[in-house]
């Protein structure tokens, strides 16, 4: 039987957290602040455009040493990649806040942008990662084969790699750690019908593989109490526990285990609490 969830001793680190996201707007300070009074140690803030990792950037520099963010452009908008913005992205990278190359990878559930756009944006994305050596923070949804074919051609030149927010079968989860990736879970593993596949597979993840994620403001844990910690269905960083907690249950561990080895894996992982990279230049407006 794992421990209530109150009873937790160590921090959490929530490794995907869409911050820049408009639902967070009117309130990001008190957000901030609940997940602070939750021990959640640093959140990693997601970048998925120019744009939103400009952002991401500057909500880092407002919170120094708590937030750090990654550089990136998601699938969904991999028909706005050209030439420009891989520039773009390398000089955003060279923001000291900045810890992974990303959001990018391939989504060909709802194809906004064509496969053969978001292949090219994912490709781009990765030379960028090979040159500047930072790891890659993917996803992927309905496009498991291919993009398991592009890392395995690419994978000896990347530094590392994390599967955000997986939601797959366990064959899926084994194809991804014999590429010696990283997974990242979320509150997906909360849902008992929806998140059955990870539940039965998350055991089989190497705690040092393993991190934790909220995907905030989607994806509220399922398992937490009523009323709900999220408003109006919008998920924060406070209610990362829930997941470790879930994760711990399904993996028959104490959930101080899951979130300490989390922890640790993220810290190393993103390189969070060691010395700052060294000091970047303005960004160009």
């Amino acid at each position: 039987m794992t421990q209530p969830l109150a009873q937790t001793l160590h921090a959490s680190i929530d490794i995907g957290a869409n911050l820049t996201h408009a639902r967070f707007a009117k309130d990001l300070a008190q957000v901030i602040s609940r997940a602070q009074q939750a021990h959640i140690s640093h959140i990693v803030v997601t970048g998925t455009s120019i744009a939103e990792s400009t952002a991401a950037i500057a909500l880092c520099q407002q919170y120094p040493h708590y937030l750090y963010c990654t550089a990136g452009i998601h699938p969904h908008d991999a028909s706005q990649f050209d030439a420009h913005n891989y520039e773009q992205l390398k000089q955003l990278a060279s923001q000291p806040c900045v810890r992974a190359i990303g959001e990018t990878g391939l989504d060909f559930n709802r194809n906004f942008s064509s496969p053969q756009q978001q292949i090219h944006a994912f490709e781009q994305q990765i030379a960028l990662a090979i040159e500047l050596q930072p790891p890659l923070f993917l996803h992927e949804r309905d496009a498991h084969e291919k993009q398991l074919d592009i890392l395995k051609y690419y994978r000896p030149q990347l530094v590392n790699a994390v599967i955000h927010c997986f939601t797959g079968d366990k064959q899926q989860c084994f194809n991804y750690l014999d590429l010696d990736l990283h997974i990242g879970v979320t509150g997906w593993i909360c849902d008992e019908q929806r998140g059955q596949a990870l539940r039965e597979c998350v055991a089989a993840i190497p705690p040092h593989r393993l991190m934790i994620e909220t995907d905030a403001p989607y994806l509220s844990p399922k398992t937490q109490p009523k009323p709900k910690l999220a408003r109006k269905g919008r998920n924060e960083p406070c209610t990362l526990n829930y997941v470790a907690e879930a994760v711990a249950r399904c993996s028959q561990r104490e959930i101080d285990e899951v979130i300490q080895q989390t922890a640790a894996t993220s810290r190393l992982f993103f390189g969070l609490g060691l010395q700052a990279k060294a000091e970047a230049k303005p960004l160009r407006t």
